[in-house]
């Protein structure tokens, strides 16, 4: 290598050691100023019970109380609504857990019952689980997606969801993060995110959904 090439290759370091922070201070600096945008639009919904089962993921009374997650906790009567709703149409529901957690932890008010299916995996319920071979099984199209954190289990899941071709219906009163913007963000990646994803994806509330008559 020559002298001159040495200090060519020298110099050209130096500057990107220079520039990359000032690029990162720049980026970082605009998020304070940027806008937050509006909540998506939230839809009604009509779906056949027969087809349709509805995921509740990860709440659990360790994590879902007034001290830990109130926002979750907060949820539980509308979540339990959205339940009985479901159930009392045939609906299916399906649990989940996080890895070692168990399902004997969910609230009282949202207790599953024996024959009930649980998966255990981390935020894509899917992944790793018989997730979707129960939904096959149970002749499954539609899925209601509700739990904590919202922009964990219920943004990875209900984003696989959608791309193993499920219509997707995410009730955001049914959702649950540690702040606001966690759940904000969550709907705004779903209803702006890639076509394979966004397309399936319904945002709606619990009491926009009315389920069709059990078959």
């Amino acid at each position: 290598m020559t002298r001159c090439r040495f200090w060519s290759i020298a110099v050209l370091a130096a500057m990107v050691l220079t520039i990359q922070p000032s690029v990162a201070d720049d980026i970082v600096s605009s998020w304070a100023a940027t806008k937050l945008p509006p909540p998506p639009p939230l839809k009604p919904v009509n779906v056949e019970a027969s087809q349709t089962a509805l995921l509740l993921l990860d709440f659990s009374t360790g994590t879902c109380n007034p001290a830990q997650r109130p926002r979750c906790f907060a949820s539980l009567p509308t979540v339990t609504k959205l339940l009985a709703e479901a159930r009392s149409h045939g609906a299916p529901v399906v649990y989940s857990t996080v890895p070692n957690g168990s399902v004997s932890d969910t609230p009282a008010v949202l207790a599953p019952r024996p024959d009930d299916p649980v998966v255990s995996s981390g935020a894509d319920k899917f992944f790793d689980t018989d997730l979707a071979n129960i939904l096959k099984a149970k002749h499954v199209r539609t899925v209601i997606v509700a739990g904590t954190i919202a922009q964990g289990a219920v943004l990875y899941t209900a984003s696989s969801a959608a791309l193993h071709g499920y219509d997707v219906i995410v009730p955001i009163d049914g959702m649950s993060a540690s702040d606001a913007f966690g759940e904000l963000a969550t709907t705004w990646v779903l209803a702006n995110g890639p076509a394979s994803v966004s397309r399936h994806v319904t945002l709606t509330r619990s009491d926009m959904i009315s389920f069709g008559a059990h078959n």
